[in-house]
């Protein structure tokens, strides 16, 4: 009995499915279910110039318990034309060819884009050569004195090949819902700044009138009237301020092509001229290191500084604020820092600070929806910098942050 099929218009040959043996043979272990799949019916394809060690590999496969429909070619063109037509589960490739080599079959499955397992089964080979052949990218070698060795070699390059592919899909699968949460992300934050700002023209109404009826009709009503009327107004103005700080924390980093070389020194002046009422109603002093030309948004950058310098001038102790805005080269960055001697941050709250509207005061203590930290917080981080509360022993908080630095372009 024969299980090779000879062909005589090509030269090449056939083997004809077998009869798989006893899977409980000794030595084997248990297949797992995903190769018992494959076992059903192995599609392998053999390069191989002898027919009688093509059929001694295909013989000694099914004595490992595998079922297989398998065929042989001789040369890289018809390995080439087989893979085309018909994909195979398995190559075996036999490494001395005459004056070719089995790895060829390798390159031709990559040209191809097939991610086939591939096992060298030769009559000599080389442990050195083995194992380059292996980093090289076949799965493993066995050698024809040696084929019960086969049947399990070629289950571990099957199970392995199995994984890479559920990794690569998984991997694709996980890029797949980044890109359509990246872009839902997009969406959303464009539906937030655009419904934040048509809101702001019916709520200035709202707001405008029910003042104008605060005005008119004060001491006209009742108690009860006057109250009410009084807890409208305030209400509208604080649905107005949190509107405005909803479209501040939606379109905040999204001037992403207005970034330009930046001169921090400028962009804090401009920072403490926008605060010059806090600054002098409170005394505070505010210091600066010679500080960096950087890539960023000027706007943007300005606003990380006057939320940072605001925030120390708000949350200030009895004494007046000392803030110092110092810097430190880290090699491929910047890194700023925004230190005072106001009140400090418990530890527990020194990443609840830069949540949206997260507050850790009342109303009653200190002004504001809790934005201006989140909003620091979103402009850093879109620019590829980080931002946090630097613990410190003394009295007061630190900030720091990371910011991309450009190197100032010469002249000749």
């Amino acid at each position: 009995m024969t299980a090779l099929e000879r062909r005589s218009d090509s030269g090449h040959w056939h083997a004809v499915r077998g009869k798989a043996a006893d899977r409980s043979r000794s030595g084997l272990g248990r297949p797992s279910k995903v190769l018992l799949r494959a076992e059903s019916k192995l599609k392998v394809l053999l390069v191989e110039d002898n027919p009688a060690d093509g059929e001694l590999v295909l013989h000694e496969l099914r004595r490992g318990g595998f079922d297989v429909a398998g065929e042989v070619v001789a040369t890289a063109e018809a390995f080439r034309q087989r893979v085309k037509e018909r994909t195979p589960d398995l190559v075996l490739a036999n490494y001395n060819l005459g004056q070719r080599r089995g790895m060829e079959a390798l390159e031709i499955l990559r040209f191809e884009g097939l991610d086939i397992p591939l096992i060298l089964v030769s009559g000599s080979l080389s442990e050195v050569t083995a194992v380059e052949c292996i980093k090289q990218g076949a799965s493993d070698y066995v050698l024809k004195t040696a084929l019960d060795r086969l049947p399990g070699s070629v289950r571990r390059a099957l199970e392995e090949t199995r994984i890479k592919q559920e990794s690569r899909l998984a991997h694709e699968e996980l890029v797949k819902k980044a890109e359509e949460l990246a872009r839902s992300n997009v969406e959303l934050e464009e539906f937030a700044c655009t419904v934040s700002h048509d809101l702001q023209e019916p709520l200035r109404m709202v707001t405008n009138y029910t003042q104008l009826l605060a005005e008119r009709y004060r001491g006209k009503l009742d108690d009860q009237g006057d109250k009410f009327i009084e807890y409208a107004v305030d209400g509208a103005v604080r649905m107005r301020t949190l509107i405005q700080d909803l479209m501040a924390f939606s379109c905040a980093g999204r001037q992403e092509s207005s970034l330009q070389n930046t001169d921090c020194n400028e962009v804090v002046r401009q920072a403490l001229g926008n605060l010059q009422v806090a600054v002098h109603e409170s005394g505070a002093i505010v210091t600066s290191d010679d500080l960096p030309v950087v890539w960023a948004n000027k706007g943007q950058l300005r606003q990380v500084f006057q939320n940072l310098i605001g925030n120390a001038i708000k949350f200030r102790s009895s004494e007046s604020p000392v803030i110092h805005i110092g810097k430190e080269w880290k090699g491929i960055e910047w890194a700023f820092s925004v230190t005072d001697n106001g009140i400090s941050i418990a530890p527990a709250n020194r990443e609840v600070v830069f949540a949206a509207f997260r507050r850790l005061h009342t109303p009653a203590e200190y002004s504001g929806n809790g934005i201006g930290l989140a909003i620091c917080k979103r402009i850093v981080e879109q620019v590829g910098g980080k931002i946090w509360v630097e613990p410190q022993a003394a009295p007061g908080t630190t900030f720091k942050l990371t910011w991309p630095a450009v190197a100032l372009e010469t002249s000749a």
